[in-house]
């Protein structure tokens, strides 16, 4: 009976313990409700901030992942740019006709002398006579404007015609199949270039690239006046090849000419679009479409620099200079692997210095930079600043890189040794 006694609690002391109890339960109730409120109140906040955007985690994840010195990649929707650069460019790019005065003929019959009149009709030959002229279209070709006040860039063969006129069609919305009477300003003595003029102001026009930074697999556009028809057509390709030679003309209407440093692109060019631009996908020029190949896919343009210094020239001076072409003075016959062979050459590359079939066409020029240098007949010129001389690579087509003056270093083979030898490029 003494042990219950010890745990006979009094009635304000079992007040006192079941209140305290009521207490502390309500509190642990109040702060895990509030608790739990908390949680699902950043839940949400954190689902709406970062889940509003469903790749928002993937993209935090990645932010905080790679390194900050890698270079963000730029995505390009081509077609978007393609249809953007057509829109600013079109309107300067012209088509140019080119119309003369032509003869017109007439026929009628012609009875010969001493044939009676009445017998005239069974006697009369077909004869046929000029009656007067009419203008015709000899001609067609592309231009595109490089200044708001009409200076625009051409090809040298699409106005090489001294009697005939030219006639530019604008093709700028506002002004779009109007006719302008074109100017002849120059002609480009060492390539196949021509700035004329228009008589007009605030033309839109098409600004230069550096073409010098061309890369192979760049894509271009072009623009042009397609078969002398169908007025700025447009096509699309990559640059398949850059440092081009090729022969061009030699039809009836135009002579053969040689040109060099091309761009080469697999963009569609027809007859007509010479003279038109080669446009970088931000549509700046860097060439001028100059020729098509016979086969399919080839086509060519001039570099863009090139056309840049002919217009600058004309613009500042009103003539474009003759460059001259540096001179070192050898005659030689590119290597490969059958000239080695046959000649025992210990090369497979590199020029051999070697006179023509013609008792006149000596292996080096006398008085020349080689001659001076002490280069003389089979000796090999291997490589000229560090570059290799071979059959694609041509000596001739490294020497044109460079200016009457430079200074070259080349690398020879002369009587069984290899040596180095500065020679300072003479003008041709």
């Amino acid at each position: 009976m003494q042990l219950k006694s010890n745990y006979r609690l009094s009635l304000k002391t079992l007040a006192s313990l079941i209140l305290f109890a009521a207490l502390l339960g309500g509190g642990l109730i109040y702060f895990g409700v509030k608790s739990v409120t908390t949680g699902v109140e950043k839940y949400q906040q954190w689902k709406t901030e970062k889940h509003a955007n469903p790749l928002a985690a993937v993209t935090d994840f990645f932010k905080k992942e790679v390194p900050q010195n890698v270079q963000p990649i730029k995505v390009v929707d081509e077609q978007s740019q393609v249809i953007e650069v057509v829109k600013k460019a079109s309107p300067a790019v012209v088509s140019i006709v080119a119309s003369a005065q032509v003869p017109t003929f007439e026929n009628y019959f012609d009875t010969p002398a001493g044939i009676p009149e009445e017998f005239g009709q069974f006697f009369s030959m077909p004869q046929q006579r000029q009656n007067g002229t009419q203008e015709q279209k000899i001609g067609a070709g592309t231009g595109f404007l490089v200044s708001p006040d009409g200076y625009l860039v051409t090809n040298k063969h699409v106005v090489n015609e001294k009697e005939a006129d030219y006639t530019v069609y604008l093709n700028n919305e506002s002004e779009r199949g109007e006719k302008i009477k074109a100017r002849v300003v120059a002609l480009d003595p060492n390539n196949d270039l021509a700035i004329l003029k228009i008589e007009k102001n605030n033309l839109p026009f098409l600004t230069f690239s550096d073409s010098s930074k061309l890369q192979v697999g760049q894509t271009v556009i072009t623009i042009g006046y397609a078969l002398g028809e169908f007025d700025n057509t447009v096509s699309k390709g990559v640059i398949s090849g850059l440092a081009r030679s090729i022969t061009a003309g030699g039809g009836f209407a135009r002579p053969a000419e040689s040109l060099k440093n091309l761009i080469q692109s697999d963009a569609a060019i027809n007859p007509g679009n010479s003279g038109g631009p080669m446009l970088d996908i931000e549509g700046n020029v860097i060439g001028v479409n100059v020729a098509m190949a016979s086969a399919e896919n080839i086509s060519f343009a001039l570099l863009g620099n090139e056309a840049k210094d002919v217009f600058e020239q004309v613009r500042d001076t009103g003539s474009i200079k003759e460059k001259a072409s540096a001179f070192l003075g050898v005659r030689y016959l590119p290597i490969n692997d059958a000239i080695k062979s046959s000649n025992n050459l210990p090369y497979n590359y590199g020029a051999l210095i070697s006179r023509g079939q013609n008792a006149t066409a000596l292996a080096v020029t006398p008085g020349s930079p080689a001659d001076k240098a002490g280069l003389v007949e089979n000796d090999i010129i291997l490589e000229l600043n560090g570059q290799k001389i071979t059959e694609r690579t041509s000596l001739i087509e490294l020497i044109a890189k460079y200016n009457p003056g430079d200074e070259v270093t080349l690398k020879i083979y002369h009587k069984g040794q290899e040596a180095a030898l500065k020679i300072t490029l003479g003008k041709k």
